[in-house]
């Protein structure tokens, strides 16, 4: 398949923009990572099988690294930071198990879904189990800040799954419409991460406030760059096979793009590939093309840039550290998969 999207030397790309929030949440990670582990265990076989295996899946863990380093930023010192980031973590974990039940997914970073193992049955209830083990995490914290901020991100999060069902295929979905979609079902998570480390630190509303803002808008670009790069990029780093947003017939904004801005012969492609699932590889090249000629992808990564430059913009006002350099550099890394 002919790419328009490219990764290169994506390797490099990520040493240099996530190596600093990766050093400076290392050891707390560990912990993290350690309590995963802990809290993941049941005496239901089935549970810890199907939940060890996405956790144990690849991926950064970038949403619990966000926790822990806006926690350090204001100094924080206790213990309920590796608490919390692990509930962000089983979050995360729980959405993508439910997300691949809705969507049908096959594969995930190379792997077979849990429902393709252990069934659609087992993948949404072991979802519910994590779901419930990080609310007994936030409740230990103490926090009832920290509590409403992750309780609110659960029910956004589900709500953009409802959304995101009830537009399914619809290519009259404005791009309004689409980036509800996407600050429900991703960026919700980001920001609710970013906002509890400052939470626990006993930070001002004003801080709260940047990181929330910051975790808003570096996901609304994270979400976006994944639309592009399901048009061109690489199964290894997407975490999915290319094409499956074509595939499974999912309206992202570089589809929205296309359509809006082709011509009348277009929209009827689109409508057979999408609403008619006649999505097959030959209609995956046909879309790319399409996507090329009217500067779909470009503008989506584009207004992905744009939501870069207001997560950045939120950090300014706070003091110089380590961990606010780190999460600049994480927004770089975001942006810097596609070319």
């Amino acid at each position: 398949m002919v790419g328009v999207v490219l990764n290169i030397d994506e390797g490099k790309r990520e040493v240099a923009s996530v190596k600093e929030i990766i050093d400076l949440t290392a050891a707390d990670m560990a912990r993290v990572n350690k309590l995963i582990l802990s809290k993941a265990g049941s005496d239901v076989e089935m549970i810890p099988e199907v939940a060890n295996h996405l956790i144990s899946s690849g991926g950064k863990r970038l949403r619990p690294m966000l926790t822990l380093a806006a926690a350090q930023m204001f100094g924080y010192s206790g213990e309920d930071h590796i608490k919390l980031a692990t509930s962000v973590e089983f979050m995360h974990t729980a959405t993508l198990l439910h997300d691949d039940v809705v969507d049908e997914s096959d594969l995930r970073r190379g792997r077979k879904t849990a429902r393709m193992i252990w069934g659609n049955q087992a993948s949404v209830l072991v979802g519910d189990f994590l779901l419930g083990q990080a609310f007994r995490l936030m409740v230990d914290v103490g926090s009832l800040d920290a509590l409403d901020i992750l309780s609110t991100a659960a029910s956004i999060i589900a709500e953009g799954e409802v959304m995101q069902l009830a537009a399914a295929k619809n290519l009259e979905t404005t791009e309004d419409e689409h980036f509800a979609v996407i600050k429900a079902k991703t960026a919700a998570l980001f920001s609710a991460a970013a906002e509890v480390g400052p939470v626990i630190a006993g930070a001002s509303k004003p801080a709260r406030a940047a990181l929330r803002s910051y975790g808003m808008n570096l996901g609304l670009a994270f979400q976006l760059i994944d639309d592009a790069l399901d048009y061109g990029g690489d199964s290894k780093d997407l975490g999915k096979n290319v094409g499956d947003d074509f595939r499974e017939g999912k309206v992202t904004l570089p589809v929205i793009l296309a359509y809006r801005r082709g011509t009348a012969a277009e929209r009827e492609f689109w409508k057979d590939a999408i609403e008619a699932n006649n999505a097959d590889d030959a209609g995956l090249e046909k879309a790319i093309g399409l996507m090329t000629r009217h500067g779909a992808i470009a503008d989506t990564i584009g207004r992905a840039r744009h939501f870069g430059e207001i997560a950045r913009d939120a950090l300014a006002p706070l003091d110089a550290t380590p961990q606010k350099d780190a999460l600049i550099d994480v927004i770089d890394f975001c942006i810097s998969r596609v070319v």
